[in-house]
């Protein structure tokens, strides 16, 4: 089932048109919330008004996966440029006049803006405890939703900004929208304990009629051990110091209780086939009680998966296929394709060596362009045209089960050390990138290796989610609240220079040329992935420079390598990141007064 309803309708009502204020909408009195909210097909459209912002720019191609930037397993090369978009925001040195801050902050608070509303209608509607059960779960349903996507708002706010301002009620005319900042973990302990109220009183995915295309109960326990890992983790303060707080266990505690609630009430098989999990996206298909728990719905003409993410397809007037054309505005670095074990199933699944030609042939990327290739909009049912572009209509993961089994792993180490019930929850995850034969090595004998003590858990806990999630955006999230985003992208600089200079050298196991061929099938082949050869056996092979790429006659290394990740090593700080970036001039000069850029070494 393909959902078109959540982001293809929306309420006039609902959306207003460019105010004064951005947390200011078109006046709306009690007796508008009072009849919108008196049933359930137009409370419905109340909270459809907003999933409405997942189809804006500032979601669908900024937070989602533009605005992760530079982690250690993706890159955005910038150069250097400001752009007053995304490359600005890829080198960690944005402006407060960025146009891409400007939209996340504005279409943020509106979707923030239209929760606020939507919980207050549905609160006050009497509907929560009506007589008609159908009515009853209904609006508990609704009010999950709303509460659930504030909430997810929020984080983005804070990971982003810090400290913001923080609106709970719904707007009315007259009130004062200048509100000043918050201390972004009030905002977080407010938000999850606001999702705890409302969890158990929210359905499963399999009893929904849009299933994990809307936003259900394992998903809100999902996002409520998520938002305390934030809230418990580390996070950058004004003098650019990184802290956590004192109470940081209490919240690990919360997102092991909660990741452990899911578990024992809705636990699933993780899907058997990793590479099913996103072809499913890409063919338009939702199942419930397997990995996914939730996804954006776009609308076929809506989202961008497979346009600025994904395998590189090239389209066009010329091409010989009707695909169109997608790329990827970010790479993944050959340090973190060499990491995967040679016989972890989920390297071909996640790193994409190869790109769709005019030709409808498959062609080699280099070591320059690895892509995130869990999405493909080659493999789309219907080809939607030779020169389109955006507009897929694939939807995108927001979490997947995989992920509640590593965030119990996570906490439960944390409190606890590497118990048996942590090494479970993460064997799970890890026996299905391996084949059953080589479960004995990769698996058990890896985690008896790995469950030494508490700190070698959770550095496999950081390369486990590496390789699981890889290309799904979440890195740099998790990076931050660890508290070691900098000396990962240290180690992603050191190693892509070991790389070259092995290569270089001839001195290194790794693959400094690849052989690849298509088969009579059209199968993309790569000889030799992993290790480095001299020669093809016959002559059906092509050489790819791969790892000896890396190297640069004149600066010795690649200019990103020199250049895209300096900020990251060395920025206003060394050895931290300034990954909080200025609140967007237009919010500043809106607030009469009570906003103001101030910390974090800002210049603007």
């Amino acid at each position: 089932m393909k959902l078109k309803y959540l982001l293809a309708f929306i309420p006039a009502l609902m959306i207003s048109s460019c105010s004064k204020d951005f947390l200011e909408p078109d006046s709306i009195s009690t007796f508008d919330l009072d009849y919108i909210y008196s049933n359930v097909d137009d409370a419905r459209n109340g909270v459809n008004a907003v999933y409405s912002y997942f189809n804006q720019d500032a979601f669908r191609s900024r937070l989602s996966n533009n605005m992760t930037g530079i982690t250690d397993i993706e890159i955005g090369y910038h150069n250097g440029e400001y752009d007053n978009g995304r490359r600005e925001i890829w080198n960690a040195d944005a402006l407060s006049s960025n146009n891409d801050l400007n939209i996340v902050w504005t279409y943020a608070y509106r979707a923030i803006r239209d929760a606020n509303i939507a919980i207050e209608g549905i609160t006050n509607s009497g509907n929560l405890d009506s007589d008609d059960a159908n009515i009853k779960t209904t609006f508990n349903q609704l009010l999950g939703e709303a509460y659930t996507l504030r909430a997810y708002w929020y984080s983005m706010l804070t990971f982003y900004f810090g400290d913001v301002p923080y609106v709970t009620e719904a707007p009315v005319a007259g009130a004062d929208f200048f509100f000043p900042k918050t201390n972004r973990n009030t905002i977080l302990s407010n938000e999850i304990e606001a999702l705890m109220a409302v969890e158990e009183n929210m359905q499963w995915a399999d009893a929904l009629p849009y299933g994990i295309e809307q936003v259900n109960r394992e998903y809100t326990i999902g996002m409520i051990a998520r938002l305390a890992l934030q809230r418990g983790g580390y996070y950058l303060k004004p003098d650019l110091s990184m802290v956590r707080d004192s109470d940081y266990l209490d919240y690990y505690q919360i997102a092991k209780t909660y990741s452990q609630k899911l578990i024992n009430l809705k636990d699933r098989e993780l899907s058997s086939d990793f590479r099913q999990i996103f072809y499913n996206q890409n063919i338009f298909l939702s199942p419930v009680n397997q990995d996914i728990l939730f996804e954006v719905p776009f609308a076929k003409g809506g989202g961008d998966v497979g346009w600025n993410i994904g395998i590189n397809v090239i389209g066009g007037t010329d091409a010989k296929h009707d695909y169109g054309s997608g790329g990827n505005y970010m790479a993944m670095p050959a340090t973190y394709y060499m990491s995967f074990d040679s016989k972890d199933l989920r390297r071909e699944v996640t790193c994409g060596l190869f790109k769709v030609t005019m030709q409808d042939t498959l062609d080699h990327v280099g070591v320059g362009n690895i892509s995130q290739g869990k999405w493909n909009r080659r493999l789309l049912p219907e080809p939607p045209g030779r020169e389109s572009a955006k507009g897929t209509g694939i939807n995108w993961p927001m979490m997947r089960y995989a992920d509640v089994l590593l965030m119990f792993a996570e906490a439960e180490n944390e409190l606890n050390g590497p118990t048996m019930e942590a090494q479970n929850a993460f064997k799970r995850v890890r026996q299905r990138a391996f084949d059953a034969a080589d479960w004995s090595t990769k698996v058990d004998t890896y985690m008896s290796q790995v469950s030494t003590s508490k700190q070698t858990f959770f550095d496999a806990i950081v390369d486990e989610r590496a390789w699981e999630f890889g290309g799904e955006m979440i890195r740099k999230y998790e990076l931050i609240r660890w508290g070691n985003y900098s000396e990962k992208i240290q180690e992603t600089v050191d190693g892509l220079k070991k790389l070259a200079d092995e290569a270089f050298a001839g001195v290194g196991t790794g693959p400094d040329y690849m052989f690849w061929k298509t088969d009579d099938d059209g199968n993309f082949l790569v000889l030799n992935p992993d290790n480095k050869i001299a020669v093809a056996p016959d002559n059906t092979w092509i050489r790819q420079p791969f790892l000896i790429a890396l190297h640069n006659d004149t600066t010795t290394y690649s200019e990103f390598i020199l250049n895209d990740f300096e900020n990251y090593i060395n920025g206003p700080k060394p050895g931290v990141v300034r990954y909080i970036f200025p609140i967007p001039v237009t919010a500043i000069d809106n607030s009469q007064g009570t906003l103001a850029n101030d910390g974090y070494q800002f210049t603007n």
